[in-house]
């Protein structure tokens, strides 16, 4: 959090004020994407949910290291999977549209009502629009 502010970010603690337990969103000012920190009652980050950024123009890239710098909310759904498998790790996907990459912790989703580029064809969402990064993702 102090990096964050450091960094120009504004940080609220969800619910207001106060210490954790809890979750403190972040934001920068110039862009829309935005993150959430969440922290256990032993004060502990246990998990990061970003959201995308709203606008296409922005100057925004998120990406893992183990991931070889792939842009997930560029990158395009069908070919980030196909990317994380090439690279060799399983995907679980579920009915309700939560991609867990177990070995790396993080979850992708399509998870909010903002506009995103969609597929013309099928209307569903060309890029993914949520990310959750934790120590450890459960079925």
């Amino acid at each position: 959090m102090e990096t964050a502010r450091e960094l120009g970010a504004t940080v609220r603690h969800s619910p207001e004020g106060g210490r954790p337990p809890g979750k403190y969103v972040v934001k920068y000012p110039g862009t829309t994407l935005l993150f959430v920190l969440i922290f256990d009652a032993g004060e502990r980050l246990h998990s990061i949910e970003l959201w995308r950024f709203v606008n296409e123009d922005e100057d925004v890239a998120v990406s893992l290291h183990a991931l070889g710098g792939l842009d997930l909310f560029r990158t395009p759904k069908k070919k980030l999977r196909r990317e994380i498998e090439r690279r060799g790790h399983s995907i679980n996907y579920n009915d309700a549209g939560f991609d867990g990459v177990d070995d790396l912790g993080i979850i992708l989703a399509n998870a909010t009502s903002q506009p995103i580029p969609a597929d013309p064809r099928t209307g569903f969402p060309l890029y993914f629009d949520y990310l959750l990064v934790a120590e450890k993702i459960a079925p």
